[in-house]
């Protein structure tokens, strides 16, 4: 099965649901953007975003094959390594945009693929991204993950109208960020692992074909992770291929659960903090990357417990936690949780009835060392994680990062079932 089996119509699945992904446009492979003008030959009046990093690799190219139809670049220059997908960003490009404007089209990756879906959907237009680097999963989502009043959040959007992904570009893409493409393809072991430990505890839908789908793309993705460091261009094609069809599962489910979990969770709560305390984080691939290792270790922490026993957590002892290590947006963190109210309704006798159940979804992941050899399998550097984010830092997120979001994960079982005892009682 390949991507272009599954977009663009109606699947009628063994799990009730009738799942459809439209992406009308997609090419992957050497000279894609060639693509560009047959693409877009019934826009007329397209806004062209990019940044300091990816207008170099294609901008030019990119104007000449528009032609007469770009009607303004939108361009960001950067003085940091880092586009915040921010209000200010959002604001940016709709000002470049006028009651004309029939096409937004972004030369990046995660960020600018992010803005540009949001810009079009508050506009009631669509959207496209010419892939700079195969280095996140969200290319084809229809969610745009955004930092708005200085919390991770990710707005319901568009999936892109339209995809060019040209190995000529992406294989001369930074290693690292195509090393973060892999890695964010590895931690679907970790999402998957959520969603179905979610759906037992939780009754949350589940859908068995789109997880397998997922799955047996990932392992696909671990057998080639050595051919990465020679930029080969099939497995340069094919990882982007599989990151396209992540985001893809992803709105056929109507979720992010079949590419996004407690990993993630932990990973944004890295990029929060960091911004919050103007300290630097990894790209968001290599961060679910390392991510996966952690969550990977709290499962097998828990497995090791015959019978769960639950201490409750006081909510002003948890809010303290909260103001300590979210500073001024721990109001945020408060309220989202006031909201979800996950807390006030535990869900322990579900781990006491389904404890076998629980334990044997936690071992269809893979181990924290499996993990670990499948990462520096592609070059990817472990020891960096530990000397980026202190001891303090990451065991905060180990309790803490569950609450940035609305999402059930191990990341809650394992609160649940360690922090007053590791903490509180300690």
């Amino acid at each position: 099965m390949t991507i272009f089996d599954i977009i663009n119509k109606d699947i009628f699945c063994s799990c009730g649901k009738t799942h459809r992904c439209d992406i009308p446009k997609l090419e992957i492979g050497e000279g894609a953007i060639n693509k560009l003008p047959e693409f877009l030959e019934d826009k007329q009046n397209i806004v062209l975003v990019a940044d300091i990093n990816t207008y170099p690799l294609c901008g030019e190219k990119v104007k000449e094959l528009l032609g007469k139809k770009l009607e303004a670049v939108c361009f960001f220059d950067t003085p940091v390594y880092y586009l915040v997908p921010n209000e200010e960003a959002i604001a940016k490009i709709k000002a470049a945009c006028s009651d004309k404007t029939d096409f937004i089209l972004g030369i990046g990756s995660g960020v600018i693929n992010d803005l540009t879906k949001q810009v079009s959907f508050d506009r009631n237009i669509r959207s496209g991204i010419i892939a700079s680097a195969p280095s996140m999963d969200g290319f084809a989502s229809s969610g745009a993950a955004l930092i708005l009043k200085g919390m991770q959040v990710t707005n319901t959007t568009h999936a892109p109208y339209m995809i060019i992904g040209d190995t000529n570009i992406l294989k001369n893409a930074p290693l690292d960020m195509i090393r973060s493409g892999y890695a964010d393809i590895i931690a679907k072991y970790s999402a998957l692992c959520d969603w179905k430990l979610s759906a037992l505890i939780n009754d949350e839908f589940f859908c068995p074909e789109i997880y397998n789908i997922m799955l047996n793309a990932t392992n696909e993705m671990r057998s080639l992770a050595k051919s990465l460091n020679s930029r080969d261009p099939y497995v340069i094609g094919k990882l982007m291929e599989i990151l396209v069809l992540s985001g893809v599962l992803m709105t056929l489910a109507n979720t992010t659960r079949p590419a996004s979990g407690s990993e993630h969770h932990f990973s944004h709560y890295f990029h929060i903090t960091g911004l919050i305390e103007n300290k630097p984080f990894f790209l968001h691939g290599t961060d679910v990357g390392y991510t996966t290792i952690k969550t990977a270790e709290m499962r097998e922490k828990i497995r090791k417990i015959a019978k769960p026993e639950l201490v409750t957590v006081p909510k002003e002892t948890r809010e303290d936690f909260y103001k300590k290590i979210f500073g001024e947006f721990s109001s945020e963190v408060i309220d989202l949780q006031n909201k979800a109210k996950r807390y006030d309704n535990p869900v322990f006798d579900k781990y006491i009835d389904n404890w076998d159940k629980v334990l044997d979804i936690l071992a269809e992941c893979p181990t924290a060392d499996e993990i670990r050899t499948m990462l520096t399998d592609a070059g990817i550097d472990l020891s960096a994680f530990n000397k980026l984010y202190d001891e303090k830092r990451i065991e905060n997120g180990m309790w803490f990062a569950k609450d940035i979001k609305d999402r059930y994960s191990v990341l809650w079982l394992y609160f649940d079932l360690f922090f007053a005892k590791e903490v509180l009682q300690a």
